[in-house]
């Protein structure tokens, strides 16, 4: 069993440009304890400020008021008792007291003999257990410690080590550490001083961590440090959602943490920060439960094939199937069978056509785009298309009208006109209105109402299906047009109505026009 301490709200707002208000804060720390039972969390550094002072009194208040003060946890130093009285003012009971876990740092930035720091330590660790707080300690750049001064780190144990001191925290502060020698190291600690407690604490800096994590957990290691999405400064903690999946799966260590819950609040610290998640981040990224290869599709309904234990259900995930040129019909198959549409082969192969063709021009088309899809590709008239655009170029500006030149071929023939409006759209069409009514002499259907759709959700991406209604020689009917650009779904939308209008009308007329 590994116990996770969570240290999003200390060591994840150090985040550069990350600063939680007290109520983000305390929603945090309700959503770590209450819903996804993380085992403690580090909420606080002390002495930081007033704002963060008022945000651990709100935390430590909502924690008694729950039974959980034990498990709020805020960062202290070696400072006299001054971090103690801040602690203590605001109701902590756990105090993670910062050492010098290397002779470098004990001598460089202290500018103490270890003999003198131990004592100071000493000395901070009495006066904790006078007021009541727990002392969890730090030993800051302990991976440092371990690689160039040994005998510095264990002088401090064995000076420390029948002290009232819970936990012994091992930070690989500078994120210098591998696997290998995250283990070595580890081994050393919990083979050497196996009555004690430790935790390790570990940065990204090489892109190392989770697999540190494993490594010192498979050392012996008891507890473990996260960030949700991996927060922290330079290059961020292990995510508490990736260590929680290795750990279950590869190492088939347990944890108290809900899996269900990972998502909701990786979402929300997402939300609070403003820093997005990647979307190929395992187990949280938007894209990771997304099949996109047809054959994936195709494999998951014989047997699901390509499934690995990181089934989305286990963090309140649901697997997708991407749309697009290399979906085929499989995927846009389950797509249709979640929103309990069901279409004939032929059907579908229409509508697979036009997604690939979509595809080839935009990188993804999302399931909210589909009945769009369905819809343009179904109510096509089925007829040949005589009217083609060749050409066109839409000109905006500020503080001038904008201005389209277009050149479409009509039965063979190619004509061009240039005209400006009072949008693109509209400069568009009195292009097109000069065409016909000008050099072709023809009569030309008035638009009269023009409504647009877009899929839920504010993407910007999103396709947009304008449909047109127009009137002509009495008749009154409806096109539409599907891009992910407005203006070009409008000339869709009017380029089948021009389509229409050769077939039914203009055919029947002497189509041999002069010039």
């Amino acid at each position: 069993m590994a116990e996770i301490m969570d240290t999003t709200l200390r060591d994840g707002e150090q985040t550069s440009g990350v600063a939680f208000s007290v109520k983000e804060k305390l929603s945090i720390a309700r959503l770590l304890l209450d819903e996804l039972h993380v085992d403690r969390i580090e909420v606080a550094s002390a002495r930081v400020s007033e704002g963060e002072f008022a945000a651990v009194k709100h935390i430590t208040e909502w924690a008694t008021g729950k039974g959980l003060l034990d498990r709020i946890e805020i960062l202290g130093f070696v400072d006299g008792g001054t971090s103690l009285d801040w602690i203590e003012r605001a109701g902590g009971h756990v105090v993670n007291l910062l050492a010098k876990g290397s002779l470098k740092h004990c001598q460089g930035q202290l500018g103490k003999t270890p003999e003198e720091h131990f004592a100071d330590i000493r000395a901070t660790i009495a006066d904790a257990t006078k007021r009541g707080i727990t002392v969890n300690l730090y030993l800051e750049d302990w991976s440092n410690g371990m690689a160039h001064s040994p005998e510095y780190v264990h002088a401090m144990v064995e000076t420390l080590r029948n002290e009232p001191v819970r936990r012994f925290m091992l930070p690989d502060t500078l994120g210098i550490l591998n696997p290998y020698n995250t283990e070595a190291y580890c081994r050393i600690m919990t083979e050497r001083y196996p009555d004690l407690h430790f935790d390790f604490h570990a940065h990204n800096d090489y892109d190392l961590a989770v697999a540190n994590i494993a490594a010192a957990v498979r050392a012996g290691i008891q507890g473990i440090h996260t960030t949700v999405n991996g927060l922290g400064e330079r290059a961020g903690n292990a995510p508490l959602s990736s260590v929680v999946a290795v750990l279950h799966d590869q190492l088939k260590i347990r944890t108290n943490i809900a899996e269900q819950k990972i998502n909701r609040v990786s979402r929300m610290v997402e939300t609070y920060t403003g820093i997005h998640i990647p979307p190929n981040k395992p187990v949280v990224g938007e894209n990771v439960f997304t099949q996109c290869a047809g054959i994936h599709a195709d494999g998951d309904n014989k047997n699901n094939l390509y499934y690995n234990d990181l089934l989305p259900e286990r963090f309140g995930r649901v697997r997708e199937y991407a749309l697009g040129k290399t979906s085929g019909k499989a995927n846009i198959r389950k797509n249709l069978e979640a929103m309990g549409i069901s279409l004939d082969e032929e059907s579908m192969r229409k509508v697979t056509a036009r997604i690939i063709e979509l595809g080839d021009k935009k990188e993804q088309v999302t399931a909210e785009d589909l009945p769009y899809i369905i819809a343009d590709v179904l109510r096509q008239e089925m007829h040949e298309s005589k009217v083609n655009i060749l050409n066109y170029n839409l000109s905006l500006a500020n503080g001038l009208k904008p201005v389209a030149t277009l050149k479409i071929e009509i039965n063979g023939r190619a004509y061009e006109e240039t005209s400006n409006g009072d949008g693109q759209y509209d400069a568009f069409m009195r292009a097109l209105r000069k065409i016909y009514k000008g050099q072709l002499k023809r009569e030309f259907p008035m638009l009269t109402n023009y409504t647009v759709s877009i899929p839920p959700g504010g993407r910007t991406d999103a396709f947009v299906q304008t449909i047109i209604t127009w009137e002509f020689h009495g008749e009154t009917f409806k096109t539409r047009g599907l891009d992910a650009d407005q203006t070009e779904a409008a000339i869709k939308a009017t380029i089948k109505m021009l389509n229409k209008l050769e077939n039914q009308n203009y055919g029947t007329e002497n189509s041999a026009v002069t010039r």
